[in-house]
């Protein structure tokens, strides 16, 4: 079903990966994919909208002993992702390994509220062991985003890699980058705000004063600062929360030489 326990498998590769509810947990804890060693990540929802997710990133040596732990202690998650080895190759050491890249890359890309501590120190592995276990973290980041988890992936990044259009957005005190992404609009770190608001201003106001309380924008002097890249919903909320304004993204944004987002599209 579409919100029950999945199974994640890929073509030539030695892992695997359990998708499981909270609510399905306790029938599917006898797998034997949980016997062994593993990764995890725990999802529920944030405390903040400013996130998408809140997560915390673990490893055992018996995936099921640890789970059982974090069922009966652990209140904040809904859902769980699992991966381990379907050839038994995946050890300890492994483990902690994908664990500490995991959470080097979540802390990186900041669109989650990751609830672990400071990072593990990363195993001393062998170069073909560490070769090994990039290459497995890579099939494992492209599972993550097919279950809809994205906290290992930088906007900015992803906005690169795709090679988005930078568009700018100016006003009285606003000077903001950003780009279109498949989640919707990216902002990038650096970018000022105007500190006044108009009084009709609704659209995108909870949204700006939820990034100024967990400190993503910030006042510099006359303006507010992006701290960090972040993605908006869409253009439009983007281009209100900076402007302190309603505010149209798609005329609001434009190239360097001033075509507006919405020429782009229509063309």
């Amino acid at each position: 079903t579409a919100d029950g326990p999945w199974v994640a498998e890929k073509s030539n590769w030695t892992g695997i990966a359990l998708a499981i509810p909270r609510t399905a947990y306790k029938r599917m804890r006898d797998r034997p994919e949980l016997s062994g060693p593993g990764v995890y990540v725990l999802v529920g929802p944030p405390d903040s909208d400013v996130y998408e997710h809140s997560i915390y990133i673990g490893e055992a040596e018996i995936l099921r002993s640890r789970l059982d732990q974090h069922a009966a202690q652990k209140e904040f998650w809904t859902r769980l992702i699992m991966f381990s080895s379907k050839d038994a190759n995946l050890n300890k050491a492994h483990a902690r390994f994908l664990e500490s890249r995991l959470i080097g890359l979540a802390k990186r890309a900041q669109t989650a509220e990751l609830t672990n501590g400071p990072a593990p120190t990363v195993p001393a592995l062998s170069d073909a062991d560490q070769a090994d276990m990039e290459a497995f973290l890579e099939d494992m980041l492209l599972i993550y985003r097919i279950l809809g988890i994205r906290a290992f992936d930088s906007p900015s990044d992803e906005a690169k890699q795709a090679a988005a259009l930078e568009l700018r957005l100016q006003g009285p005190d606003v000077r903001a980058t950003g780009s279109e992404v498949a989640d919707g609009f990216i902002v990038y770190s650096g970018s000022r705000a105007r500190i006044a608001t108009t009084a009709s201003f609704q659209f995108g106001r909870r949204r700006r004063d939820e990034l100024l309380g967990a400190a993503v924008l910030v006042e510099d002097g006359d303006a507010y600062v992006l701290t960090r890249d972040f993605v908006f919903r869409s253009p439009s909320e983007a281009a209100a929360v900076l402007l302190g304004r309603n505010a149209n993204g798609r005329t609001e944004w434009r190239t360097e030489s001033g075509q507006t987002l919405k020429e782009i599209q229509d063309a």
